[in-house]
């Protein structure tokens, strides 16, 4: 089994900031979808750019929209044929029509 790369007590503190930093990004994404502030469409535009949001899990990212939870979620996006192991970032532009029609109201 491969060992963890060798880091300096300096840099394994700068990566653990790092990661905290990414995972409150995230959090807060999922907390402004949920509250309605940020829209899907506004986010799938938003992860082409932003590294951070495009590796979030569409799978995650559903369940934070007001109406879907864990089941129709995970129902949605075997109807579009999404793999759940999918990020944002590698949705094609087929796959992305396809959610932004199936969660419009």
């Amino acid at each position: 089994m491969p060992q963890p790369p060798a880091l300096t007590a300096e840099q394994r503190q700068a990566a653990l900031q790092k990661a905290a930093k990414v995972r409150r990004e995230r959090a807060d994404v999922k907390e402004k979808l949920k509250l309605g502030s940020l829209t899907l469409a506004e986010l799938l535009q938003k992860a082409e750019g932003d590294e951070t949001v495009g590796k979030m899990k569409v799978l995650s990212v559903l369940e934070s929209l007001p109406g879907l939870g864990k089941v129709k979620a995970r129902r949605l996006m075997d109807t579009v044929g999404i793999s759940e192991s999918r990020r944002l970032q590698g949705l094609g532009a087929k796959q992305r029509a396809d959610l932004l029609k199936a969660t419009a109201r």
